[in-house]
C-alpha cells in the first residue's frame, strides 16, 4: 500500500506540471447553492468514505453514523477502511493525473496535517463549502484557532471540522508511585531508572510522529521555527538535540529499543497487558473510553506535561472529483451537529472532544453536554493546559525520514 511519503512525493512530482492544475477545485456549477436542493440531490447517493479504520470503537461510530444518515437523509454511507490517508490521496492523485475530473472513487476523507496542505495546494479538494452547511455556524472558531488553520495552512472552507485532539499521557497508578514524569529530561530519567516499561509507536504513525514533535517542542533551543516552513539548516539546527535525546531514550525501551507498536490500539493493548506503565494517546478521553470498554484497567489515569502538549483538529473533505458530492456535504453537516458530536464525546462511545462552542448550542443542547459524564480518566480543560501548535506541514516528511533512517529496522 502506499506510504504517506509516497503520495507526498507524487504530490510534489504533480506540482511540476501546472497546466494540468488550478489553485483548487472550484464548487462545481452543478452543486446547488440552497441547503434544501443539497438535501434533495443527496436522497440516493452513496457516499464511499476514506477514513482510519484501526480502532473499533470510531469503526463502530462511524457505521451508527451511516444508519443514521440513511434513516433521516437516504443517503448510503460505506466506510472505506484505511491504514493510512495516503490511500485515498494516491487515488485521488491517480485519477486527476489521468483526467478523471467526475466521478472519482472517494466521496469524503477523514484527513488533517501534511495531507490536507498537499491537497489543498494541489487542486485536489472541492470547496469551499463548509459556508453551505449550517451545523458549521456552531463550530468555535475562536477559542479553538485550530478548527481554521491547519498546521499552519488556513482551512479556507475547504474541510469540515470533526473533532479535536491533544497529546496525553496514559499511566498506570497501580504500577506507578507517586507523579509521573512531566518533562521530555523526566521522562528520560524515568525510563532509566524503570527499563523496558516505556515505548512509542513508529512514525510514520501519527501518535508515534507527534510524540517526536512533541520532544522536538522541548528540547530545541529555537522551537518557534517549526511554524515555519522547514529548511536544511533549520531542521538540522533543531532537531540535533533531538536525535541525541532519542538514542539515549531508545536504550531503555521495551524490547530495549528494537522494536516499537505500529499504531496506537497495540500500545493500548501494551498497557492493559502490564508490559509498559505509559502510553500516548492523541485523545483526552481515550483512557476513560477503553476503561468504559473494558479495554484497560480502571486504575489508569491520564496526564500531560508541565509545559503543555501538542494539539489539533481533524476534519473531513471532500475531493475535488467526488462522485456524490451533495451526499458527501450532508455526511459533514450531520457530523457537526450536537447530536453527533456529543455521542462522539461519550467516552462508552468515543470520547473524542467536541468542536462546537456552547455558547452556540440551545439550551437543551447546552445541558446535554455538560451534564454528560465525561470518565474517571479525562483530564478537565484546566487540566489539560496550554495547546502547542502543529509545526509547518513540511517538517512531518522530514522528521519521519530522518527518524526511519536512524532507527528503522
Amino acid at each position: 500500500m502506499p506510504s504517506r511519503r509516497t503520495a507526498l512525493r507524487a504530490l510534489a512530482v504533480l506540482a511540476a506540471a501546472p497546466a494540468l492544475l488550478g489553485r483548487w477545485a472550484a464548487r462545481g456549477a452543478e452543486v446547488p447553492e440552497d441547503w434544501g436542493a443539497i438535501l434533495e440531490r443527496a436522497r440516493g447517493q452513496t457516499v464511499y468514505f476514506n477514513a482510519w479504520g484501526g480502532d473499533g470503537r470510531i469503526n463502530a461510530y462511524i457505521a451508527w453514523v451511516g444508519e443514521a444518515v440513511a434513516e433521516r437523509f437516504g443517503v448510503t454511507l460505506r466506510h472505506v477502511k484505511l491504514a493510512d490517508t495516503a490511500e485515498a490521496v494516491s487515488r485521488v492523485l491517480a485519477e486527476k493525473v489521468a483526467g478523471r475530473t467526475e466521478g472519482g472513487s472517494v466521496d469524503l476523507i477523514w484527513l488533517n496535517g501534511e495531507n490536507f496542505a498537499a491537497m489543498k495546494a494541489q487542486g485536489l479538494l472541492f470547496g469551499p463549502f463548509t459556508h453551505l452547511t449550517p451545523n458549521y455556524r456552531l463550530v468555535d472558531t475562536e477559542d479553538k484557532p485550530s478548527t481554521t488553520v491547519d498546521f499552519t495552512v488556513p482551512v479556507e472552507g475547504m474541510e469540515a471540522p470533526w473533532g479535536m485532539a491533544q497529546l496525553v499521557f496514559l499511566y498506570d497508578t497501580a504500577r506507578i508511585g507517586g507523579s509521573p514524569p512531566r518533562s521530555m529530561a523526566a521522562l528520560l530519567d524515568w525510563a532509566r531508572s524503570h527499563p523496558g516499561r516505556f515505548t512509542y509507536p513508529a512514525p510514520p504513525d501519527f501518535i508515534g510522529t507527534t510524540f517526536v514533535k512533541q520532544a522536538i517542542y522541548e528540547l530545541a533551543e529555537d522551537p518557534d521555527l517549526l511554524q515555519r516552513p522547514a529548511t536544511d539548516q533549520a531542521f538540522a539546527a533543531v532537531t540535533a538535540p533531538l536525535w541525541s535525546w532519542l538514542d539515549a531514550l531508545h536504550l531503555h525501551l521495551w524490547r530495549d529499543g528494537k522494536q516499537f507498536p505500529q499504531n496506537n490500539p497495540m500500545l493500548r493493548r501494551l498497557l492493559d497487558d502490564g508490559e509498559i506503565d505509559i502510553a500516548l494517546s492523541f485523545n483526552p478521553g481515550d483512557a476513560s473510553s477503553a476503561i468504559a470498554q473494558g479495554l484497560l484497567p480502571e486504575t489508569v489515569r491520564t496526564y500531560v506535561l508541565e509545559r503543555g502538549t501538542i494539539g489539533n483538529t481533524h476534519f473531513v473533505a471532500i475531493p475535488f472529483n467526488a462522485r456524490a458530492k451533495e451526499g458527501a456535504m450532508v455526511v459533514a453537516n450531520f457530523l457537526m451537529s450536537p447530536e453527533a458530536q456529543l455521542r462522539k464525546q461519550d467516552p462508552a462511545i468515543w470520547g473524542d472532544p467536541t468542536v462546537l462552542d456552547m455558547d452556540k448550542l440551545s439550551p437543551e443542547d447546552r445541558v446535554r453536554f455538560e451534564s454528560l459524564p465525561l470518565g474517571v480518566a479525562t483530564l478537565s480543560a484546566e487540566e489539560l493546559g496550554p495547546v502547542l501548535l502543529e509545526p509547518h506541514p513540511s517538517w512531518v516528511a522530514r522528521i519521519e525520514a530522518e527518524w526511519r533512517r536512524r532507527y528503522g529496522r
